[in-house]
């Protein structure tokens, strides 16, 4: 964007410093072109939140390094004390995603007015904030709102829908189902307008054709509608599908973003706070069978203290919102759930190839291809945990899963999360609240 038409519509809303309701974003210059309009969606991906490797503090694949700051900041989301006084505990996010969706919708509107820019590039543009405001939502959802496959979750009251760029009206809560509804809408409107499949690594945080299939199946996933799933990971994988082999010398993280795995490197998946916070559970490290090459690749050497940390976070070249290795795994399982047993081994062991030695493979192919349908589902659960380890999936797999009873000792004290708690979800924040009263939990 040229220096003389700076765009600051955005930073009116991030300066803000309160909910959505009182965003006043006066004294902006209004961009009219597509260059100005695309320096504007890129403000708003620069706004979306990292939340979900922080919520996997509430899972079992993770502790807290035990020093007072990493305490103070994490101890209460580990303990899955949201109601005590949380003083110094870090928040989760509200207002970021509600900002990035404001710039999505205010694009949106705005389209016909877009001026000196090809009609191909202002279609990729309009598809982008179609699937950012997606993405958006289905994030909210998934943090604030039950989980879709809970029992009676689809009529229980969510997150606000925000579906345009009007700063007066007041926001509602919708429920769950009306949610993913306009997930899926936005979806379907976004792949009608996305043309580009691949950016340049620095731009491979914005959407592309291939971003589609890939929320569209984790959607589906997260939805229990495994048919859809794996239509959409195949339909992925049927455009992209090389995977990192570990075996190889000169290998990147899958997640990273020059990875040929990437597909869309948007957010983190742990920040860099999380991710010096954060120690491997022993029960995630129990996970790890002989051979298994992602234990030392995927995790530092363990410390004096016996405690591993994740080599996949903490840094901005690890940006990753979807990958080619998820991509695997979703097939695999949506598989394994459709009694296609065949495809599921197949997508699992190709997988697998690419993060066993050669002879332990050999060993991990025979006793994969052993497996019946409910062996194989309890080992792809289990494989999620391996392969997605601190990139923000667990909390959420669990959620949408059979939300288990987890037990913590911590300093000496247990702590317990009861099958279906009611804190699978996260109540919506008191600052939230306190701006619109109409979010009461």
């Amino acid at each position: 964007m040229k220096k003389e038409t700076l765009v600051v519509l955005m930073t009116a809303i991030l300066m803000s410093g309160c909910d959505l309701l009182d965003i006043k974003p006066v004294g902006m210059v209004i961009p009219t072109t597509l260059q100005e309009y695309r320096a504007l969606l890129s403000t708003a991906y620069k706004t979306v939140p990292s939340e979900t490797g922080k919520a996997c503090f509430r899972s079992d694949e993770m502790f807290v390094h035990e020093n007072s700051y990493d305490q103070t900041s994490y101890g209460k989301i580990e303990r899955w004390d949201d109601f005590s006084s949380l003083e110094g505990t870090t928040p989760f996010e509200w207002k970021n995603f509600y900002s990035a969706m404001f710039t999505a919708n205010y694009t949106i509107e705005k389209r016909g007015e877009i001026t000196e820019g090809a009609e191909e590039d202002i279609r990729q543009l309009i598809g982008e904030c179609y699937l950012l405001r997606a993405y958006m939502h289905f994030n909210l959802v998934n943090l604030y709102g039950k989980p879709y496959t809970a029992p009676g979750a689809l009529a229980t009251k969510a997150v606000p829908l925000k579906m345009n760029s009007d700063i007066n009206g007041v926001l509602k809560r919708h429920t769950v189902e009306q949610v993913y509804a306009a997930v899926l809408a936005d979806i379907d409107q976004a792949e009608k307008l996305l043309n580009k499949e691949r950016w340049e690594d620095q731009w491979s945080y914005r959407f592309t054709t291939l971003s589609v299939p890939a929320l569209r199946a984790r959607v589906y996933l997260y939805m229990g509608d495994f048919k859809k799933a794996y239509d959409a990971s195949e339909a992925l994988l049927a455009q992209k599908s090389t995977l990192e082999n570990l075996n190889q010398a000169g290998y990147k993280l899958p997640n990273h973003y020059q990875s040929v795995e990437n597909i869309t490197a948007l957010e983190l998946g742990m920040t860099s706070s999380a991710n010096q916070a954060a120690c491997a559970s022993q029960t995630l490290l129990a996970l790890y069978q002989p051979g298994d090459l992602r234990l030392d690749a995927y995790f530092k050497a363990a410390d004096k203290k016996g405690n591993r940390y994740s080599q996949k976070g903490g840094r901005d070249e690890f940006r990753c919102s979807f990958r080619v290795g998820e991509m695997y795994l979703i097939a695999a399982e949506a598989a394994a759930q459709l009694d296609k047993l065949p495809e599921a081994k197949a997508r699992l062991l190709a997988l697998d190839q690419n993060r066993y030695t050669p002879e332990a493979y050999v060993t991990r192919s025979a006793a994969v291809n052993a497996m019946d349908r409910a062996a194989l589902i309890e080992e792809l659960a289990t494989e999620r945990s391996r392969e997605l380890a601190f990139e923000g999936h667990r909390w959420f797999d669990l959620r949408r899963t059979t939300r288990p009873r987890l037990e913590k000792v911590l300093k000496g004290e247990t702590y317990v999360l009861s099958q279906d708690d009611k804190r699978y979800t996260l109540p919506i924040p008191q600052e939230a609240i306190a701006a619109n009263p109409e979010l009461t939990n």
